[in-house]
């Protein structure tokens, strides 16, 4: 399976690796049948993610995809970070290869059910932003 460049280099340099000690919003995923499990931890202030941290057991892809997102989530207001999808992830690591498409679906899932998990804890409501389903993807 080819990786171009900018997944190798995340897969290899990973952003944002580890945990935060009191993240104000957590979201975790799975894939059951490849075995990726995705944890994203984000710190919030004044409506802004001034960090954000992810641990990742999975392949390449995954630990690529989860450093990319949140690497383009630090800086945003909760409203920019749900329009982080799966599709802005692939194309910040210009590509992905098709097996590994749906490495970037639980990158998106794992961020967007840290901020529903923000949003609940501080009962408020995140426009556009969708509670996260339990379904595993394949």
């Amino acid at each position: 399976m080819e990786y171009n460049e900018k997944v190798m280099e995340h897969f290899t340099n990973p952003r944002n690796m580890g945990e935060l000690n009191e993240p104000d919003g957590v979201g975790t995923v799975g894939n059951e049948r490849c075995g990726d499990i995705m944890r994203i931890f984000l710190q919030i202030k004044d409506g802004i993610i001034t960090d954000a941290k992810f641990k990742t057991f999975g392949c390449g892809a995954a630990v690529a995809t989860s450093s990319v997102a949140t690497d383009m989530v630090v800086g945003k207001t909760l409203q920019e970070a749900v329009k982080i999808t799966n599709k802005t992830v692939t194309e910040a690591l210009e590509g992905l290869p098709a097996a590994k498409a749906h490495c970037s679906c639980l990158a998106e899932e794992a961020l967007h059910a840290a901020l529903w998990d923000y949003a609940q804890k501080n009962n408020i409501i995140i426009e556009g932003l969708k509670p996260p389903s339990n379904e595993h993807h394949d």
